[in-house]
């Protein structure tokens, strides 16, 4: 099961105390803590006055106080120098890059040249050098990472890269994850780069309303296209966001074909269908890109599925739901008070995706439960018949998941359900996960694992509610092989 990689930190990025410092004890400030170090002698007692030299280490930088090097920081292709006054012991036991860099110098002067951004964020950066903490911003993060890969400061590289794993959520005014996605690919960073991706596949209606979508990649693009998994509204959503993008990009043909053909038309219904046929500019220049598509969309929507079913592979992306959040495919359910009894509401669905489907509903029973018992937890009978009793303070919350009633229409459909669970990060409502299941979450085995829903300020609860929503996923079988 996928978990979300988002966890919240906070903005004040702590990455440790320099190595320079480690074993620094002052004793002129008064009022200092003492603590027992047994590790030392169970009679000696240490004097931590850590943060008090961090602070002299500050004022030093800030001073320039005993400076033994100049660092003229160049900003690239300008005329902009930044000149900071520094300590050539500092900077090589934090960096061996600038060991080497101040061994083949000529002079105090050590000048350097970086990127607009990454002159921006420089004294930022050798502020780290000396005290070992930092503050970050979204927009400064790729910035701090290249000059920490650089100049071989791991800790601080570190700490970057699990700070923009964990603010991948974080809602800034023209979008971060895009840029974080393309760094992380650049550099390699494949945990980095898939958090990116589940965050843009699991809030993807949110994404296609931002500006940040039309500054989405070729290969990002079409790698979304591809995805099952993707949260929105409805293919018609995902279609319209794809003209725009196209129509701000102006893609080369072969992209444009690729990206029109990862559409999955048989989830659009067929008077949406005859439309973009009709009406839409990009359909209408690249129609015989995608004629079998449709065509083939036609007739699983006029065709009876079992019929259809007989002669194609109704197993193809073409006919395969994503996670849809309109009414016709699930439905949102909000738990108040998810520790206390077992919740329960019904609601309906298309029966399937086909046009042939769409006036048919299927009715369905949800039932919460924040103590079901996990099925190797259960009573059993004894050889006399008996039930033995089984304690209920162990259960976990489930789901289940059931159609009200049969019908024979349900022939060659199987249902896959999906939940899921919103959270709001950084003041912004989210996907925090996202869960498959046939009947019960228990088949999911980690649905809700790591959730403390007893606090009021969990991350998975909002406004001390559980924010779900139900997706119901029809899913039509080959039942004959087509005779040749």
């Amino acid at each position: 099961m996928v978990r979300s990689c988002q966890q919240k930190i906070p903005a004040w990025l702590y990455v440790g105390i320099p190595l320079l410092f480690i074993h620094f004890h002052s004793v002129t400030v008064s009022g200092a803590p003492l603590k027992q170090d047994a590790a030392l002698d169970n009679a000696a007692t240490v004097l931590n006055h850590s943060m008090s030299f961090v602070n002299r280490m500050e004022t030093l930088l800030t001073m320039g106080n005993g400076s033994d090097v100049t660092l003229r920081v160049q900003t690239m292709n300008t005329d902009e120098v930044k000149v900071i006054q520094a300590h050539c012991l500092v900077l090589t036991l934090q960096s061996d890059v600038f060991e080497e860099l101040l061994l083949n110098r000529n002079n105090t002067v050590l000048v350097i040249t970086e990127t607009p951004q990454c002159a921006a964020v420089f004294d930022k950066f050798v502020r780290y050098l000396y005290c070992g903490d930092i503050s970050v911003r979204l927009d400064q993060a790729i910035s701090l990472h290249k000059l920490a890969t650089k100049y071989h400061v791991l800790g601080l590289q570190q700490g970057l890269t699990q700070y923009m794993t964990q603010h991948v959520s974080s809602d800034s005014p023209t979008g971060h994850v895009v840029s974080w996605y393309n760094y992380a690919q650049q550099i390699g960073d494949t945990a980095l780069r898939d958090c990116c991706l589940q965050y843009l596949s699991w809030n993807l209606s949110s994404v296609l309303q931002s500006g940040e979508w039309v500054s989405i990649g070729e290969d990002l693009l079409l790698s979304l296209l591809q995805r099952s998994d993707l949260i929105l509204q409805s293919e018609m959503e995902l279609f319209e966001a794809l003209e725009e993008w196209i129509s701000q990009n102006q893609p080369d043909s072969k992209t444009v074909e690729g990206a029109l053909r990862a559409i999955r038309y048989g989830m659009i219904p067929p008077q949406h269908l005859f439309r973009l046929q009709k009406q839409s500019p990009l359909m209408l220049r690249y129609y015989e890109s995608v004629r079998d598509l449709l065509y083939l969309a036609f007739q699983f929507h006029s065709a009876s599925p079992i019929q259809l079913a007989k002669y194609f592979d109704v197993n193809c992306s073409i006919f395969t739901p994503r996670n849809y959040l309109s009414s016709s495919w699930g439905s949102p359910w909000i738990i108040n008070n998810p520790t206390r009894d077992d919740r329960s509401f019904s609601f309906q669905t298309q029966l399937g995706p086909s046009g042939h489907d769409s006036n048919k509903r299927v009715t369905w029973n949800g039932l919460f439960s924040p103590r079901w018992i996990p099925l190797s937890a259960r009573s059993t009978y004894t050889e006399l018949g008996a039930m033995q009793p089984t304690r209920t303070e162990g259960g976990r919350p489930r789901i289940i998941v059931t159609p009200a009633t049969s019908s024979p229409d349900f022939a060659g459909v199987s249902f896959q359900k999906t939940v899921i669970v919103m959270a709001r990060q950084q003041g912004k409502v989210v996907v925090r996960h996202v869960y498959n299941f046939h009947q019960s979450t228990e088949e999911a085995g980690d649905f809700l694992v790591d959730a403390d829903l007893q606090r009021r300020v969990s991350d998975y609860l909002i406004d001390s509610s559980l924010y779900l929503h139900i997706v119901i996923k029809p899913l039509y079988h080959t039942l004959l092989v087509a005779r040749k």
